[in-house]
């Protein structure tokens, strides 16, 4: 009698093992880790993604390896690659987390949505704008699940590590479904009560090798000559130096706007940057990721004036 948890693999005429089937019921645990660590690359972002620790990650790898007898991944350069094996794994692994997360959403009611949202965002933009209005999706959605990524960098929805991005370009690239969310401005701020602070102050600005898309880097577009001399790669640490006096720099205006402690200065100094919707097309209809699209978008145009500083 076989038991209760077990993989059907046969062999190819090279050798090679490839999963035919599975068989009763399934350790999700391990499949989740494995879909995690394909679309992740590394053990490090895998563990990152879900919250453990890579060795976690690996021993849950090893474990489902020897399960099936074959090899998922090859260590190479470039991180963790999927063998042939893993590849025809990875196809039927996301078709079951695609019919799991139809199920939940189905489970919590007609058109209601359940389950988890996994949404990145800049920092700035998350912190500042998201954060402060995500009550009123909460309140009503309280079946969703929402955790927001807001740090430097974004993760990617071309390998699922998101369900939805909001991005500074627009991706030219991947099985996405993309539409601006909205244009926004930037300005140059100071402290408020600061006399002539470009004389009087130094610029701050971010860490050149950590400027982690190019929309970021703007110091040509003020005009200045001076460097930077007190620099982060936080836009929330920025905003802080600014406010308490350190320098003046640039912010986007939904931020500089509504700090009382900050002046905006050389008012004809302004330009504009995009944020970019991105979602995978796998997950673009569910029924927990449209609620919070829609959300997103409509508060955006909500809030047109903020952007538009």
């Amino acid at each position: 009698m076989q038991p209760d948890n077990y993989w059907m693999a046969t062999k190819t005429s090279d050798g090679h093992a490839v999963v035919t089937c599975i068989i009763a019921a399934m350790d999700w645990r391990g499949l989740h880790i494995f879909i995690a660590l394909a679309r992740a690359g590394s053990l490090v972002r895998a563990g990152r993604l879900l919250g453990i620790d890579p060795t976690t990650v690996s021993r849950n790898i090893r474990a489902l390896e020897d399960a099936l007898g074959c090899t998922l991944f090859e260590l190479t350069r470039d991180g963790q690659i999927l063998t042939s094996a893993g590849r025809r794994l990875l196809v039927s692994a996301e078709t079951m987390e695609r019919a799991a997360a139809s199920f939940q959403d189905e489970s919590a009611g007609e058109g209601a949505g359940s389950g988890l949202v996994r949404v990145s965002v800049a920092e700035g933009f998350g912190t500042w704008f998201v954060a402060p209005r995500i009550a009123q999706f909460a309140h009503a959605f309280p079946n969703i699940t929402v955790d927001l990524v807001a740090n430097n960098g974004f993760l990617n929805p071309s390998r699922k590590e998101a369900d939805i991005a909001i991005l500074l370009a627009r991706p030219r690239k991947g099985p996405l479904k993309t539409r601006k969310l909205a244009d926004y401005a930037l300005g140059l701020y100071a402290a408020k009560g600061v006399a002539d602070p470009e004389s009087s102050l130094p610029l701050v600005s971010y860490i050149p090798d950590f400027i982690y898309a190019p929309e970021l880097n703007y110091l040509d577009e003020i005009g200045s000559t001076r460097a930077p001399t007190l620099r982060s790669s936080s836009i929330s640490a920025q905003a802080q130096m600014i406010a308490a006096g350190a320098g003046f720099g640039v912010l986007p205006c939904f931020m500089g706007d509504q700090d009382g402690r900050l002046q905006r200065i050389r008012h004809e100094m302004a330009f504009q940057r995009t944020f970019w919707l991105a979602v995978h097309q796998d997950v673009s209809t569910q029924p927990r990721v449209r609620r919070f699209l829609d959300w997103l978008v409509e508060i955006a145009e909500a809030n047109r004036a903020l952007f538009d500083g």
